[in-house]
């Protein structure tokens, strides 16, 4: 797993240590820490917490860490279901959300950073821009050029339903597309795996009639084909799809309308 992106000419040093004032089960946490507004480089800072007094996940130390020992301290979170993907990060050099990452889980220390080569705000929340940016390029909602039935949705059969699933589920967390090589070195231009997954889910649409605009948009030797079926995107995707899968499936759908 490659590192998060540093501020430019700037190094690690070393930072506080966080004691739990009690002596029960005690976890030790690394935590990265990157104030952006203090001139300081980026350091790490050592957490102790007590599992008997803390829930079961990765979430619930850095809560904890945050209500007790440092205000400061900085990450993203909202649902704590796995549903939001607001608290994607690296737990441990696996890209994975913490709110359904187990404590338990983990052997011996446990080591937190942002996800890999993003430009980090603070802490550990990364600069989704460009992510969203990318996004938003694919136009992701139903297009068609039919008058809407009157007084009544689109329909469309369970069968072309069905083609949905393991689609409609990303949440754009990023932690595929940020644990996949191909985009860490041309994120500027490669899509990633979490977009085209999400260009697919509207490729696979029967009732989506913009196809052939859709491809034409991705035949590009950056945008779509720079993956390169490494896999890391399924490994890590923490909803269980497969992204690699669907990137081959936009492949196939450009040579078949080229036959």
């Amino acid at each position: 797993m490659a590192e998060f992106r540093l501020p430019k000419n700037s190094r690690i040093t070393k930072g506080t240590t966080h004691k739990s004032p009690t002596s029960g089960r005690i976890k030790k946490f690394k935590v990265y820490r990157y104030d952006p507004d203090s001139g300081q480089n980026p350091r790490y800072d050592d957490f102790e917490i007590d599992l008997d007094e803390c829930g079961p996940m990765v979430l619930d130390a850095l809560i904890k860490m945050k209500s007790e020992q440092d205000p400061s301290l900085t990450f993203r979170r909202s649902c704590r279901e796995g549903i939001c993907g607001s608290c994607s990060m690296n737990i441990d050099g696996r890209n994975g959300l913490a709110c359904t990452t187990a404590i338990e889980d983990i052997k011996g220390d446990i080591r937190i950073t942002p996800l890999p080569h993003m430009d980090v705000i603070k802490d550990l929340v990364p600069d989704f821009t460009h992510f969203y940016a990318q996004y938003a390029s694919i136009k992701p909602w139903l297009q068609t050029v039919t008058p809407e039935p009157a007084g009544k949705e689109r329909l469309q059969s369970p069968e072309d339903r069905n083609k949905l699933d393991g689609l409609y589920e990303c949440i754009l967390c990023a932690c595929c597309s940020t644990s996949c090589p191909s985009y860490w070195w041309n994120s500027d231009k490669f899509l990633g795996p979490a977009i085209l997954l999400q260009a697919y889910r509207w490729l696979a649409d029967s009732r989506d009639e913009m196809t052939g605009e859709r491809l034409d948009e991705l035949e590009d030797p950056f945008r779509l084909y720079r993956c390169h079926t490494i896999m890391n995107c399924a490994n890590v995707c923490p909803k269980g799809l497969n992204p690699a899968k669907a990137i081959a499936e936009i492949k196939k759908m450009e040579v078949e309308r080229i036959i």
